[in-house]
């Protein structure tokens, strides 16, 4: 028995001191965001469609960058519950915060190419998706502090996950002129030869209100929670970034396919 609890107090203390090390061994910082974002479809057929984005993101709330996304992408409806999709995104990430993500203080172009597949379904009063995304980033960086411009674009790799739930304020389903209430969670995870310090790349929590005026427009907005690892290190010091502010959306979809009589 004094064997048992021996060892029991042995995992604990080494418990304890992994956390505590990891504890130790981050930098943290926190910054105040907002995001204000566009998404846009196009529906050419039953099946092909056009995708569109521009994420506005804001640092301070309002007053100063945080980054610039740009996405476009083509869709496929594979059938009604599976949405494929596959694009390009251009990214400027800004010198902003307590600590920059680039060393050197400064902006940094990034162009991405990506793939995903969307899932949805419903369960009861909740509608679910899940979207699955690999993501092949070229990443600009500065060899020298001497140089002015980007010089090289590794390629990292990366995947993401995002689960969301949603459930009418009014009624049983999701239709005209319906209140909603949505909750999503997204991880990144880096991998690839470049992944260097960031193999957890980022979580984010979204807690949002919206409105669904038709079937063509809806509005949301609400609070949001960003967890970032830098891809580099300070004196050995993992650096790991706090974001808190709101996010809004506006979803337009407009259908371009040609009318049968």
């Amino acid at each position: 028995m004094k064997i048992q609890l021996l060892k029991t107090q042995f995992l604990l203390l080494l418990f304890v001191s992994a956390f505590t090390f990891a504890q130790n061994n981050r930098i943290k910082t926190s910054e105040n965001i907002g995001w204000y974002n566009f998404f846009g479809t196009v529906k050419l057929n039953d099946k092909w469609g056009l995708h569109t984005e521009y994420q506005w993101r804001r640092d301070n709330f309002i007053t100063d960058w945080q980054q610039s996304l740009l996405r476009v992408g083509v869709n496929y409806q594979l059938n009604p519950r599976i949405l494929l999709r596959a694009g390009y995104a251009w990214i400027e990430t800004f010198p902003y915060g307590e600590i920059p993500i680039n060393g050197l203080g400064r902006d940094f172009t990034e162009h991405r190419i990506f793939e995903m597949v969307q899932l949805s379904h419903k369960e009861g009063l909740v509608d679910l998706s899940h979207r699955f995304m690999l993501e092949q980033r070229f990443v600009g960086r500065y060899t020298s502090p001497n140089i002015t411009k980007e010089d090289d674009f590794p390629l990292l790799q990366r995947m993401r996950y995002m689960i969301r739930l949603q459930v009418p304020l009014k009624g049983r389903e999701m239709k005209d002129n319906t209140p909603y209430a949505a909750l999503y969670d997204e991880i990144f995870i880096g991998f690839g030869k470049n992944v260097n310090a960031n193999i957890f790349d980022q979580n984010r929590i979204g807690v949002l209100l919206g409105y669904r005026f038709d079937k063509n427009f809806r509005l949301e907005a609400g609070y949001l929670n960003q967890t970032v690892q830098f891809g580099r290190q300070i004196n050995g010091q993992n650096i790991f970034q706090n974001n808190n502010g709101f996010i809004i959306n506006a979803n337009l979809n407009i259908d371009a396919s040609k009318k049968k009589d």
